[in-house]
C-alpha cells in the first residue's frame, strides 16, 4: 500500500513515457476473488490496469518472492531491473528519469494514448468508511469517510450535525471546512476531543469540537522507517497509523505500516514505540522484543491493550507498563495460518480481521475478509461468530442471516440511562455504517439525513 501513492505521482509525472501494470498475486483467499480485487482497486484509486494472477501464475513466471516486488520492462519487452520491497520516492524518480532518457535516445519510446480507463466506482454518500467512533452519552457518531478525506459526525439516528474536512486529499490544519485529511481511519474520544488516525498523511490529527478545529499532534506528513524513533510528536516521521486508543493520557497507535504499537503522551506530546520490533511476524514475548504483524485495530479492556494483527490473522493483546508488558496472543499461529473456523485457541482460524472493540468483558472484532463479526471471551480464549452469513452483500435482518462486505471497524454506543447498547459497523466495501440491535440480534442500515 505504501508503494500506491508513489506510483500515482510517478504515473501522473511521466504520463507518456511510463505504464504501470499491477499484478495481485493474493495472499489470502477472499482477495483472489475478481469482485473484491476490483473493490480494491478502487479503493485505493488505482487507474493502471490490475491482473488478478489467483494462480500465481505470472508471480512464478517473473520469480517474484516478496510483496511488493517491482519488475522494470523496457520498450521492447525486456526485463530490465527488478527490486523487492518499497523504494523511496526520490529513488524511484531518479531511476525512471534516467531509464527514459536512455530509451529516448534510442527512440525506442511510443507515447501513443493507450486511452485507458478505470471503472466507474459507484458509491453513497460514503465512500468505504473505514472506522466509526459511537458515543452513547453524547448521541453522537464520527465516520471515518475514507476516501471522501472528511470525518463526518452525526447524531446516532444518522442525522448529520458536521463535516469535518474539505474533501480534498491533502494534509491542511485550519477550521472544518478548510482542513485536510489523506484517507483517515481509526478515532478515539477524549471529552470534547477527537484524536484521528489520518493514515496516509502518517499523522495523528485533534479535532477540537469545540473550537471546530484541525491541528496535527504527530507525524510529519512524510512515512518514517524508524522503527525506534521518539521526541516531540511533531518532528517524528510514523508509518500508516491505522486505529487509536486511550488509556490513563496515553493514546496508543496501532502502526500498522511498520508493524508496531506506539504511544503519544497527551501531556508531554512525546511520541515513540510501546510494542514490536518492527520485524513482520508472531513472536510473544516482552514489548521491546516481540514481533507484530500489521496491527489494524486497538482496544483497551481489563488494564490489556487487545490489538488484531490482520497478516497472522489473530487477535493478541499488549501489556500498557512499558517496563514489565507483554505481548501475547489469545488465537491465531502465523502469516499464513487462516480460514474461517470458530473454536478455542488454536483451533480458530480468521482471515485478516481489522476493527476490534472491548465491551461487557469481552472482545468483538471484525473478521473481515470472512465478511462477518466474531466475539472473543479472552479468559477461555473461544471464538464465536455473532454476525453475518460469510456470504458478501448487503442484506439486513437476523444477525447470522445478515451480510456484510469487508468490514472494517466497529464502536459500541454505551447508554447511561440503561438502554442496551447499540453496535454500530463500518461496512467499508458496501459504503455503509450498519447499526446492531445486540438484545434482539437485528442488523439494519443506518440512513444518513443532511450529508
Amino acid at each position: 500500500m505504501h508503494i500506491f501513492p508513489q506510483l500515482r505521482k510517478l504515473e501522473e509525472k511521466y504520463a507518456e513515457e511510463l505504464v504501470v501494470i499491477g499484478v495481485h498475486s493474493a495472499k489470502f483467499p477472499n482477495e483472489r476473488d475478481a469482485d473484491n480485487v476490483l473493490r480494491a482497486a478502487q479503493r485505493y484509486e488505482l487507474k493502471h490496469p490490475v491482473i488478478n494472477d489467483a494462480e500465481f501464475k505470472v508471480w512464478r513466471q517473473y520469480a517474484c518472492r516478496a510483496w511488493p516486488t517491482l519488475m522494470f520492462v523496457d520498450p521492447a519487452g525486456k526485463v530490465i531491473g527488478k527490486h523487492e520491497g518499497e523504494l523511496p520516492y526520490d529513488d524511484f524518480d531518479s531511476l525512471l528519469g534516467k531509464m527514459i532518457a536512455e530509451f529516448d535516445e534510442q527512440g525506442m519510446i511510443d507515447r501513443s494514448n493507450l486511452n485507458l480507463k478505470p471503472d466507474a466506482v459507484e458509491v453513497s454518500s460514503l465512500a468505504f468508511p473505514g472506522k466509526v467512533l459511537a458515543d452513547g452519552p453524547g448521541n453522537r457518531l464520527f465516520i471515518a469517510d475514507t476516501n471522501h478525506n472528511r470525518i463526518v459526525i452525526s447524531d446516532l439516528s444518522g442525522t448529520v450535525r458536521a463535516v469535518v474536512g474539505s474533501g480534498a486529499e491533502d494534509f491542511i490544519d485550519g477550521g472544518y471546512a478548510a482542513a485536510a485529511f489523506n484517507h483517515p481511519q481509526g478515532m478515539e474520544l477524549v471529552s470534547d476531543v477527537l484524536y484521528v488516525a489520518d493514515t496516509e498523511n502518517h499523522a495523528i490529527r485533534r479535532v477540537d469540537l469545540i473550537a471546530e478545529t484541525v491541528d496535527t499532534v504527530a507525524g510529519t506528513g512524510e512515512q518514517g522507517n524508524d522503527r525506534r524513533a521518539s521526541g516531540p510528536g511533531r518532528q517524528v516521521a510514523l508509518s500508516s497509523p491505522w486505529d487509536l486508543a486511550h488509556h490513563e493520557g496515553v493514546l496508543y497507535v496501532a502502526m500498522a505500516g511498520i508493524h508496531q504499537i506506539w504511544r503519544w503522551s497527551l501531556a508531554s506530546g512525546i511520541v515513540e514505540p510501546h510494542a514490536g520490533t518492527g520485524a513482520e511476524s508472531i513472536d510473544n514475548g516482552p514489548l521491546a522484543t516481540a514481533t507484530l504483524a500489521q496491527p489494524s485495530g486497538i482496544t483497551v479492556g481489563n488494564g490489556l491493550l487487545y490489538f488484531v494483527d490482520s497478516e497472522t490473522s489473530s487477535i493478541r493483546s499488549a501489556g500498557i507498563d512499558p517496563a514489565i508488558g507483554r505481548v501475547a496472543t489469545l488465537v491465531g499461529i502465523d502469516l499464513f495460518a487462516f480460514g474461517d473456523h470458530d473454536g478455542v485457541e488454536h483451533h480458530v482460524r480468521l482471515q485478516h480481521p481489522i476493527g476490534i472493540e472491548w465491551h461487557e468483558g469481552e472482545l468483538f472484532f471484525a473478521d473481515t475478509y470472512n465478511h462477518k463479526i466474531k466475539r472473543l471471551v479472552p479468559l477461555t480464549r473461544s471464538v464465536q461468530t455473532v454476525l453475518g452469513s460469510g456470504a458478501t452483500g448487503l442484506h439486513d435482518g437476523p444477525g447470522k442471516l445478515a451480510t456484510f462486505s469487508e468490514p472494517s471497524g466497529l464502536s459500541f454506543a454505551v447508554f447511561d440511562d440503561g438502554r442496551p447498547s447499540q453496535l454500530y459497523i463500518a461496512d467499508t466495501n458496501n459504503h455503509a455504517i450498519r447499526i446492531v440491535d445486540l438484545p434482539n440480534d437485528q442488523v439494519s442500515t443506518l440512513e444518513l439525513r443532511g450529508l
